[in-house]
């Protein structure tokens, strides 16, 4: 008889968990059809000019505008713009899109950091004393052999993608599939924006007139 009992708690612990396990699933599924949506969107052709328009407003600023110590010049400046449109592209969906916007306010907090540590090490360094050095093995190396050829590989690919350093390999392959089909679209944009500005300058100069000779002295 008391075996045919059931526990109200025991019941209420389960469906709980049940429920839980149903919204994560779903939650789990309207990510996945989101970042589907968003694989198939860098791909498209209103997306590319929507990106080609935008990228060439921010070149435009950062040709005109002032140089200074802390900006960025030249091919540097020029891959910074367009990584940034790239990442506003993404409205903030993706780890790498997040990671782009937010590493400018970084390295402006690093440069302030590294000044103050420049200070405090200079003045260690005088009042530090000569210690002899005794060749050491770097531990990092010994890392690197023991750790298996897979999440060597991981790594890498945890580098090469904004936001996925210290991410699981489920996280990073996600990421790293919606990176490469923005880069994609990048690259197909750019390259429409650098034949179109070679066309109108090869078209500026063909229809420029010839320039004038000097005419012969006439003899008198």
């Amino acid at each position: 008889m008391a075996s045919l009992i059931t526990n109200p708690v025991t019941n209420t612990n389960s469906d709980r968990s049940n429920r839980k396990k149903k919204k994560n699933s779903m939650v789990k599924q309207n990510l996945q059809r989101s970042q589907k949506e968003d694989h198939a969107r860098w791909k498209s052709e209103a997306q590319q000019q929507i990106y080609s328009s935008k990228l060439l407003q921010a070149l435009s600023q950062v040709s005109l505008g002032t140089p200074s110590p802390s900006a960025p010049r030249g091919g540097r400046a020029v891959r910074e713009a367009a990584d940034r449109v790239l990442a506003v592209a993404a409205k903030g969906r993706t780890r790498w899109s997040r990671a782009i916007l937010t590493s400018r306010l970084k390295l402006k907090f690093r440069k302030q950091k590294r000044s103050q540590r420049g200070s405090a090490a200079a003045v260690a360094a005088a009042t530090r004393t000569s210690r002899s050095k005794k060749p050491r093995v770097s531990v990092l190396k010994l890392k690197a052999k023991s750790v298996p050829t897979v999440q060597r590989k991981v790594k890498v690919l945890g580098r090469l993608v904004p936001g996925c350093r210290k991410q699981p390999l489920p996280v990073i392959l996600e990421e790293a599939t919606d990176y490469i089909a923005a880069l994609e679209m990048q690259v197909r944009a750019m390259s429409a924006l650098a034949d179109l500005l070679t066309g109108s300058g090869a078209a500026s100069s063909s229809s420029a007139p010839p320039p004038e000779w000097p005419m012969p002295p006439t003899s008198q």
